[in-house]
C-alpha cells in the first residue's frame, strides 16, 4: 500500500497546484450542459472520497463480504451545487477527505486488506482492490481536469 499512498499523495499535490493556478472561469466552464465543469469533477471526487472513506472504515466492523452500496453521482454533484461553490472551499475539502483516507489506508494490515467485498452479486473482491480502484478513479478524473 505504500506505493498506492505515494500515488494518492502525488495526485493531491498535482490537483492542488492545478486548481490553485487556474482561473475561476476555466474551472467553471462547461463544454456542454450535460457535462461536468472542472469544479464539478472535483466535487464528484469529493463525493467519491466521502463514500469510499465510509466503505474503508465500515468494512472494518461490518459483516463480510462487505456489500458495496452505490451512490447517485450526478445527483450528488447537482445537490451539492459544486458549480457555484467557492473553489478554495471545495479544494480544501477534497484535500481534507483524502488526507483522512490516507490515514485510514496507513492503518490497514495484510489481514484487513484481504477483507472481502461484494461489488455486485457474485462479484467478490477485497479491500486492497477497493483502495487501489479509488486511487485509480481519482487519477482518471484528475486527468480530466488537468488535460481538458
Amino acid at each position: 500500500m505504500k506505493e498506492t499512498i505515494k500515488k494518492l499523495e502525488q495526485l493531491l499535490k498535482t490537483g492542488f497546484n492545478y486548481m490553485s493556478q487556474s482561473s475561476e472561469l476555466e474551472l467553471s466552464q462547461k463544454i456542454s450542459i450535460d457535462k461536468w465543469s472542472k469544479k464539478e469533477i472535483l466535487g464528484h471526487l469529493i463525493d467519491s472520497g466521502i463514500n469510499n472513506l465510509q466503505r474503508f472504515t465500515e468494512i472494518q466492523f461490518d459483516d463480510k463480504p462487505f456489500k458495496i452500496k452505490t451512490y447517485n453521482q450526478n445527483g450528488l454533484v447537482k445537490v451539492n451545487d459544486y458549480q457555484n461553490a467557492e473553489t478554495k472551499e471545495i479544494v480544501a475539502f477534497w484535500l481534507s477527505i483524502n488526507n483522512r483516507i490516507i490515514n485510514v489506508i496507513n492503518l490497514q494490515t495484510e489481514n484487513t486488506l484481504n477483507f472481502k467485498i461484494e461489488l455486485e452479486k457474485d462479484n467478490i473482491s477485497d479491500l486492497r482492490f477497493l483502495i487501489n480502484d479509488y486511487v485509480n478513479h481519482t487519477e482518471h478524473h484528475l486527468n480530466q481536469i488537468i488535460k481538458n
